[in-house]
């Protein structure tokens, strides 16, 4: 046998050897590509959505093998049925409208994980209005959702009383009278109050009342129980991409936000972002920090759902067990 022979002999049994070992996929990726999640948003998309955008804009759900699809979403949003009904398979929600649903409506949902550790749901007040604590809404009128759990919570808990007239998302009003007091999310309206003329307002934090609930992600039961490695694999993307949107540079997520919402401006994007920052409502307000994003503790739902127990939101007392309605089985 020549030289040349002994070679391509050995070549050969090399070639198949290799092709013997194929490198296994991601852990998350199928033999058919990648897995697909929809994303039901419970608002339009801005920074309070800043970490699935950043996920996104950088491709970690990419590289965990999935396919997001993100689906904006408004005041009529429907969350809560649309993952229900499986229309979308994970949702963000507020955690007193998640724990209300399953209780009153037996829904097929539980929370995964925070968005937010802290809700940023405020009472909005002009500078120089006298409210400057919650004692003294008494007697007052206050523009907010009826159906806000936090308003029966302060008239039980400091024993006094308001009107409600519902809120319709503007901030018009507020801008032109100074005694108003309205509810909103203060990473958002203060920008658009301050634009409109408005003067730069103080807040009553409805965690500073002790009502402390989460911005949560939600997702249908029986599908995160088929696919839980998809779903972690989901949750590590999702709070990778907080941590580089926090720590890094915004500018890809900015980026797909102006896209996805063409009312979104570089100044209010900045302005929206700096505000989650420095009220650390990714991180955490008490004992945060990084490890502390996308986390959930079962005994702030225990807290949560006696205090909606004690207002007779939830009813009847204890049928609403925390194993129901949160998990941290898909966190990293």
């Amino acid at each position: 046998m020549s030289l040349l022979r002994v070679l391509l002999f050995f070549l050969l049994g090399a070639i198949l050897a290799g092709c013997g070992k194929k490198n296994p996929p991601p852990a998350a990726v199928s033999a058919s590509g990648p897995f697909r999640i929809t994303v039901q948003l419970d608002w339009v998309p801005e920074p309070e959505h800043g970490g699935f955008y950043q996920a996104q804009a950088r491709g970690f759900f990419r590289d965990a093998g999935l396919d997001v699809v993100l689906l904006p979403g408004g005041p009529n949003a429907n969350v809560m049925q649309n993952v229900a009904t499986g229309r979308a398979d994970i949702g963000q929600a507020d955690s007193t409208n998640t724990l209300v649903a399953i209780n009153n409506q037996d829904l097929p949902v539980i929370q995964i994980g925070a968005v937010f550790q802290n809700d940023p749901s405020v009472l909005i007040l002009h500078p120089d209005s006298p409210v400057n604590r919650f004692e003294d809404l008494n007697g007052k009128t206050l523009i907010a959702r009826p159906q806000w759990a936090f308003l029966p919570y302060l008239r039980k808990k400091y024993e006094i009383d308001f009107q409600v007239v519902p809120q319709n998302f503007s901030v018009a009003k507020f801008v032109a009278d100074k005694s108003v007091i309205q509810q909103g999310y203060y990473i958002a309206e203060p920008y658009h109050i301050m634009k409109a003329g408005g003067p730069k307002p103080k807040y009553l934090y409805a965690w500073g009342a002790g009502f402390d609930a989460y911005t949560v992600l939600i997702a249908n039961r029986d599908w995160a129980a088929a696919h839980a490695e998809q779903v972690k694999a989901f949750m590590r993307a999702y709070i990778h991409g907080w941590q580089d949107y926090l720590q890094g540079d915004p500018a890809p997520a900015h980026r797909l936000l102006k896209e996805a919402n063409r009312n979104n401006t570089d100044d209010f994007l900045e302005f929206s972002r700096e505000m989650i920052v420095h009220e650390n409502l990714v991180t955490g307000r008490t004992n945060g920090g990084p490890a502390q994003i996308g986390r959930i503790s079962p005994e702030r739902f225990a807290t949560q759902i006696k205090q909606l127990e004690d207002l007779e939101i939830l009813r009847p007392p204890g049928k609403l067990k925390v194993d129901r309605v949160m998990t941290t089985q898909y966190l990293p």
